[in-house]
């Protein structure tokens, strides 16, 4: 932990500050207590042994930092990864590295239309599955043959696909975590009126705060964002639109990059 953390044992600050956390988890010994105290945190309650560590491998493999891996041996680079997160947070609280700029947008992403849509069809998709594996589970369990005619209910995904783009609340009906005005109608009083509604920029913060640095123009702004063009009263600075020559850039294959490293004989984690 501490070679993942630290990089070197001669920094003692840095290793007296880890101090508390690695006392507090000095009873986990292994991987599968360690899997186990995650299982016994999540949605698994009353479920065996095997289940909660089950519920845990499956979290970290595919729901904790996704972007840098959701395969099987994928553990090794989440594990440097996870403690280069740490070492830049310590690196932080001894005053050796800035507080990171939250209003950059070197730090920011657009979440657009087509990651939204599969976003949401993603969470449409897994509800389907969980339908499909309790029927064919009953099923079993009664004696009955399965029917995938009632099985696969493909109103499933059509009905929460037209419920969003309807109402504009991105997600399920009454679900948490459900985000309201993500989709409208589209503004056709005039053309720069479209233009404007096209490229508006919603950010999620909260209407009431009294923050005045996310509502005022960062640096980062430049050549990217309307300087001008946002509205008033409680919504100013948080709505903004993007400046009419943006092009926003699209994810691109990892492969052409790992090929040159592999190249220079960069020593591959998974290895």
């Amino acid at each position: 932990i501490l070679e993942h953390i630290c990089y070197e044992f001669c920094d003692t600050p840095m290793m007296e500050l880890l101090r508390p956390s690695l006392e507090e988890a000095f009873v986990i010994q292994n991987q599968q207590v360690a899997l186990d105290y995650i299982g016994k945190r999540g949605s698994t309650v009353g479920a065996t042994r095997e289940k909660r560590i089950r519920y845990a491998k499956e979290i970290l493999q595919r729901e904790m930092l996704p972007h840098v891996g959701v395969g099987e041996y994928c553990e090794t680079k989440k594990a440097y990864y996870f403690g280069y997160i740490i070492h830049r947070l310590l690196l932080c609280v001894l005053g050796r590295r800035a507080e990171d700029d939250r209003d950059h947008y070197a730090n920011k992403r657009l979440d657009l239309a087509g990651p939204l849509l599969g976003g949401l069809f993603r969470m449409l998709f897994r509800k389907l599955t969980r339908d499909v594996r309790s029927y064919v589970q009953k099923c079993v369990e009664n004696g009955k043959d399965v029917n995938l005619q009632f099985a696969i209910k493909a109103k499933t995904i059509t009905s929460g696909l037209k419920y969003s783009l309807a109402t504009g609340n991105w997600g399920q009906a009454n679900a948490a975590g459900t985000r309201a005005g993500v989709s409208q109608v589209l503004n056709r009083l005039t053309y720069a009126s479209t233009l404007s509604h096209l490229r508006r920029l919603n950010s999620p913060i909260g209407r009431e705060g009294k923050l005045a640095k996310p509502r005022q123009l960062h640096n980062s702004h430049w050549g990217m964002m309307c300087p001008a063009e946002t509205p008033e009263g409680q919504a100013c600075g948080l709505v903004k639109n993007l400046a009419l020559m943006v092009y926003i850039t699209v994810g691109s294959a990892a492969n052409p990059i790992l090929e040159f490293l592999e190249e220079w004989s960069t020593e591959n984690f998974e290895e």
